[in-house]
């Protein structure tokens, strides 16, 4: 427990790191909690108080079809996490797959890593774009698009790590005692490994929000009928000019939670870094 707490007072030692955290901490239990208890349905319409300004009854505006936008955003916060967690827990595991495949196994390493290359000639949205048309635009359909995306991200940063452990003495002697390849994987490799995956793991959560929001504005995202941010933005197009909080208050939800994770991202990165352990 106090190595535990040693660790969580070096993390936010920076006040950025700390606020990022509050910021993360209040998202996420807001999502969770307030739908739980305030049982409204964020997509119930009241077309006579359609796009009225921000007041004490709505806190954030109505939309274009009366709906309350504040409640939209703490519904929609639900699917933006999910997309973002999903997202990154897919990407992380197949990219820690390859990574390890390609950095491990010599004969491996030209053909994977060529893929790799391959998919990270597109930019993002545009490899998202296509990746959706082509198995449709469902919630789930989107996370798996986003998470291939991503994954070469991850590879390379794994097969990177990989290339350096399985030339240490602890891999040679591991192989000197015979023990099997798959065991030297899960048991030698993967556990120190875990740093650079973590940090890859709050990038993407980010990256995976903002790229959902970029394919809803497109208009080749999650389904309308889903209240996630990006939905918010896209549906408030047409009425930014006369109602600009439809489209200001969900934007800010993304920003916020997408600078929050990458502060947190940047604040693990400094605390697992060897160098800047020895420096401290």
């Amino acid at each position: 427990m106090s190595r535990f707490a040693n660790t969580l007072r070096r993390l936010f030692a920076r006040k950025i790191v700390l606020a990022a955290a509050l910021v993360l901490l209040l998202v996420v239990a807001t999502a969770i909690v307030f739908p739980l208890i305030s049982g409204a349905d964020p997509n119930e319409t009241a077309v006579s108080q359609r796009l009225h300004a921000p007041s004490a009854e709505h806190w954030a505006g109505t939309d274009e079809l009366g709906r309350d936008v504040m409640l939209r955003i703490v519904h929609g916060a639900r699917y933006s996490l999910l997309i973002g967690a999903v997202t990154a827990a897919g990407a992380v595991a197949a990219g820690t797959i390859l990574g390890m495949l390609a950095g491990f196994f010599r004969g491996l390493d030209g053909p994977v890593m060529r893929l790799v290359d391959a998919m990270m000639a597109f930019p993002d949205i545009l490899l998202g774009i296509a990746l959706v048309a082509i198995l449709g635009g469902s919630l789930w359909n989107v996370m798996l698009a986003l998470a291939i995306v991503y994954t070469p991200r991850v590879a390379r940063v794994v097969r990177a790590a990989t290339l350096v452990l399985r030339e240490l003495l602890f891999v040679d002697a591991a192989r000197a005692l015979g023990v099997r390849t798959h065991r030297i994987l899960a048991s030698h490799i993967l556990p120190n490994l875990a740093s650079p995956i973590l940090v890859q793991v709050t990038f993407i959560f980010a990256y995976a929000i903002l790229a959902e929001a970029g394919l809803s504005f497109l208009g080749v995202g999650v389904p309308p009928e889903i209240p996630t941010w990006g939905t918010m933005i896209a549906g408030s197009l047409e009425y930014a000019d006369r109602a600009f909080w439809t489209i200001m208050t969900p934007g800010l939800a993304i920003v916020l939670t997408a600078l929050s994770l990458q502060t947190l991202g940047d604040g693990v990165r400094d605390l697992l870094d060897p160098k800047l352990k020895k420096a401290s």
